[in-house]
C-alpha cells in the first residue's frame, strides 16, 4: 500500500480534520521513530496514518476499534507488520486486543497518546504554535495530573523499557517530528 493509498482510504472513513490531525501526526512521529529504531519509515508511517481510521464508525462501539479498519485493509495489499500493528494500539482498550511485540508495535502504542498532550501543550501557548512548544515545556506539564487529563501517560512512558528509547528523546523525536508537519497540523 501507497501512502497515497492509505491517505485515500484515511479520509474515506475519517471526516472529522481533528481526527484526521492526529493521524497526520501519529504518522510523522512513526516515521522518525522508524529511522531511530533502524524501521522501515513507510511502513510505520503508514501504520500510523491509519491506526485509528474506523474511529468514527466505531465510536459507539468501542470494542470493535482497530478490527473494523482491519477488515477495510482486506481488500488491500497491506504488510501484516502495518496490520498487526494497527490492532496491537489497542491492547488495553480493545478488549482480546493482543499486548504489542517489537519496535514498531511498542513505538505505536506510545506515539499515539504522546502527540494528544504535544497537541495540548500548544493549545495552551498564547500563539497555539508548536513552535513555541519545547521538551521542558511537555515536562512543566507532565506532572499535572489536571492537565490534558485523558492522557495515560504511563503508555508513553513505557517507551523507555520497550524501545529503549529514553522518556525526554521519545517526547523530543516526536515533537521535533510534528514541528515539521505543522501546517498539515493547523499548529
Amino acid at each position: 500500500m501507497t501512502r497515497n493509498e492509505a491517505l485515500n482510504l484515511l479520509h474515506k472513513h475519517l471526516k472529522n480534520e481533528n481526527l484526521r490531525r492526529h493521524c497526520y501526526a501519529v504518522e510523522a512521529v512513526m516515521r522518525a521513530l522508524a529511522k531511530r529504531l533502524n524501521g522501515n519509515p513507510d511502513s510505520w508511517g503508514i501504520a500510523g496514518l491509519l491506526h485509528d481510521m474506523d474511529h468514527e464508525t466505531t465510536k459507539d462501539r468501542p470494542g470493535e476499534h482497530t478490527h473494523k479498519a482491519l477488515e477495510w485493509l482486506k481488500k488491500y495489499e497491506v504488510e501484516t507488520t502495518i496490520t498487526d500493528a494497527i490492532l496491537a494500539h489497542g491492547w488495553g482498550y480493545v478488549d482480546g486486543n493482543p499486548k504489542p511485540e517489537g519496535k514498531m508495535q511498542w513505538a505505536l502504542y506510545c506515539a499515539d497518546e504522546l502527540t494528544g498532550f504535544i497537541v495540548a501543550v500548544a493549545l495552551v501557548k498564547p500563539d497555539k504554535k508548536l513552535s513555541s512548544v519545547t521538551v521542558d515545556s511537555i515536562k512543566s506539564k507532565w506532572g499535572q495530573k489536571a492537565f490534558a487529563r485523558g492522557v495515560h501517560r504511563e503508555q508513553i512512558e513505557m517507551c523507555e523499557n520497550t524501545l529503549g528509547v529514553p522518556l525526554n528523546e521519545f517526547i523530543e523525536i516526536a515533537l521535533n517530528a510534528m514541528q515539521e508537519i505543522h501546517e498539515d497540523l493547523g499548529l
